[in-house]
């Protein structure tokens, strides 16, 4: 099979990075420490170039496009290490909502409205998966709404969609500070359920698989940033009188850890593929894709970390800002183990 983003595609890639490179610099990361608001001047930018809805359907103003052209743009924002919520609004919640909407889930008109504006970008929202009490997420503080599940109860799986005074926020230590983590508190009611039983189940299903898909996606952006940046720092720093990256074992540490990118790249592009195409392997594919970006990402922060010295950990040192979104989102939606073994289980059951 011969996969190949198209030139529509690519366009837009590189519109987003163009974008991303002249508005989501290391200094404005460090400027969203004390600043966490989920949408900013950057994210109306965003919005304005069509990022925010590409995937809310033509019919409620945005651009209908799949998992497969969102990919490289979550790439993109993974290699700025982006702080605005853009994967679950646009990668998670967009998707979620449009589905509900098509099958007269809730109120049709209240999920019509929610999703004209996500892609007029005046909406940033979160999706946490189902979780007993009050979950960390991250972009819960200031978002403008919630999507938020449960998986027990008589009714069965459950998902709610609330607004902002319908939840307890409370910020909660983070260790990357630029993606914010609060422990959002919730009482389901009936008001606020706009799905249960299989309906709910199967949406649940499909977007743990696409959180997977997407996640993967800005841990490619952030390994290839790792990467460069180890790179650039090895070709200046001196030791011995020579740059250390004509040293072999460095461009060994280096080499390797581009080659594990290599192989999760297709992993996230195959797994977006099946998701948006159908397939029965679909949910496999999203966990081995996962598994495949995580380990790729945690080695390229051990690799660029090790190449820079104690210095790469450092609050001054840029690297700090991308080792810890790394090692943030490796975890995130489910680690590596986790996923290999929900691989292994999938194998086994079809067996």
């Amino acid at each position: 099979m011969h996969f190949a983003f198209t030139d529509q595609q690519i366009e837009f890639r590189d519109a987003v990075r163009q974008v991303l490179l002249n508005e989501c610099s290391t200094d404005d990361l460090r400027a969203s420490f004390e600043a966490p608001a989920a949408r900013t001047a950057r994210w109306e930018t965003l919005a304005a170039l069509g990022v925010v809805g590409a995937s809310v359907p033509e019919a409620h103003g945005g651009l209908g496009l799949g998992l497969v052209d969102l990919v490289p743009l979550l790439e993109e924002a993974g290699r700025a290490a982006l702080p605005e919520p853009l994967l679950d609004t646009t990668a998670l919640a967009a998707p979620l909502l449009a589905e509900l909407a098509a099958a007269d889930a809730g109120s049709r008109g209240q999920v019509a409205d929610w999703l004209e504006s996500i892609a007029a970008g005046g909406m940033a929202v979160v999706v946490g998966p189902p979780a007993p009490g009050a979950t960390p997420l991250a972009g819960a503080n200031g978002a403008d709404l919630y999507v938020l599940a449960t998986d027990g109860g008589p009714d069965g799986p459950q998902i709610h969609v609330l607004e902002p005074d319908s939840v307890t926020v409370t910020p909660v230590p983070s260790l990357d500070p630029t993606r914010r983590l609060a422990a959002v508190q919730w009482a389901p009611g009936p008001e606020s359920r706009l799905a249960s039983g299989p309906l709910a189940a199967s949406l649940i299903g499909r977007t743990a698989d696409r959180a997977a898909v997407a996640t993967g996606a800005e841990l490619l952006g952030l390994t290839q940033r790792m990467i460069t940046m180890a790179a650039d720092h090895a070709k200046v720093r001196q030791q011995f009188g020579r740059p250390i990256g004509s040293f072999q074992a460095v461009k060994h540490l280096l080499a390797g850890a581009q080659v594990t990118l290599e192989f999760a790249r297709p992993a996230v592009y195959g797994a977006a593929w099946s998701l948006d195409e159908g397939e029965p392997t679909a949910s496999r594919a999203a966990s081995v894709a996962k598994a495949y970006a995580s380990e790729a990402a945690t080695e390229a922060a051990r690799v660029s970390l090790q190449v820079h010295g104690a210095i790469g950990y450092t609050w001054e040192c840029d690297l700090h800002l991308f080792l810890k979104r790394a090692w943030a989102l490796s975890a995130a939606w489910g680690s590596a183990a986790e996923h290999r073994a929900r691989v292994l289980a999938s194998l086994v059951a079809g067996a």
